[in-house]
């Protein structure tokens, strides 16, 4: 009799431990959508937030952004809470009856996969202009400059006074792009040596460079400054050394800088050899 007693009351608390176990990971689940939502809604207070905007396309892209951000914000919530809701409401410690297993609901299944699929094809539409503006409508003007990278750097060429890439006027740099304010802009991205990315996090531009690959990469500041250039593919053991500055300036201000750079690249070249004259 006293055995009985202590076995039961062993099962008794046994069956108390599993429910407050339960209880607490259902919290923990509570926790996640609730932390979730406090982090996004407080990160743009303290400044932990995306990049400012200095792109002319920037503002539909990050609007492209925010609207699948709260599209997939609510799914998220709806499902965490529904998560909590199920391991609470059907503790196993908490119930008399026994689980039981059923088949499943086709009808459902179709509803949930329809939904889904339906949501991607809208995306897929909503965000084609803003695709054909970064990548598919590209400015009717020359290259601005050649952008080439390499582990772990990005070598900058600039067309000389014949406007032309490629000729013997070249201007080069490495790792400082400079950019006329308000103008098109046109990138010739290529890579030396492996995969890397050309990302602009102010100018929300990244493309990848593809060894063997010619890119046309454009886009239009709207906001005089200085701002980063990094590489957003790992590239090798010095990926994370591998960034510069894009300068945003005035037309004139870029030309004086274009005219800098050029004499500094002339007075690095050596002088001409005198010319020999054959004797008679």
């Amino acid at each position: 009799m006293d055995k009985d007693i202590r076995n039961e009351g062993w099962s008794s608390g046994l069956a108390k431990g599993r429910r407050w176990a339960g209880i607490g990971w259902s919290l923990l689940f509570l926790l996640v959508p609730v932390l979730g939502v406090a982090t996004f809604a407080v990160a743009p207070v303290y400044d932990v937030w995306l990049p400012k905007d200095v792109s002319e396309h920037g503002r539909s892209i990050d609007s492209l952004f925010y609207f699948i951000l709260v599209l997939t914000g609510v799914v998220f919530i709806a499902t965490e809470v529904l998560l909590f809701w199920f391991m609470w409401k059907y503790d196993a410690a908490a119930s008399a009856k026994p689980a039981t297993y059923i088949h499943g609901s086709h009808a459902l299944e179709v509803v949930w996969t329809i939904i889904p699929a339906a949501t991607m094809l809208f995306l897929a539409i909503y965000q084609m202009n803003t695709w054909a503006d970064v990548k598919m409508r590209r400015p009717r003007i020359a290259p601005s400059a050649e952008v080439v990278a390499r582990q772990f750097e990005w070598r900058i060429r600039y067309p000389g006074r014949d406007g032309t890439l490629g000729t013997t006027d070249d201007l080069f740099v490495v790792n400082d792009l400079h950019v006329p304010i308000d103008e098109d802009f046109l990138v010739q991205l290529k890579s030396m040596d492996v995969l890397h990315s050309f990302f602009l996090p102010n100018l929300r531009i990244k493309q990848d460079a593809v060894p063997g690959m010619k890119q046309p990469v454009w886009f239009k500041a709207t906001e005089a400054g200085s701002y980063d250039i990094v590489c957003a593919e790992i590239c090798g053991w010095g990926h994370y050394k591998m960034k510069g500055r894009v300068t945003v300036e005035s037309r004139a201000d870029f030309d004086l800088w274009l005219e800098r750079l050029e004499a500094e690249q002339e007075a690095t070249q050596p002088a001409p050899e005198p010319a020999t004259v054959a004797a008679d």
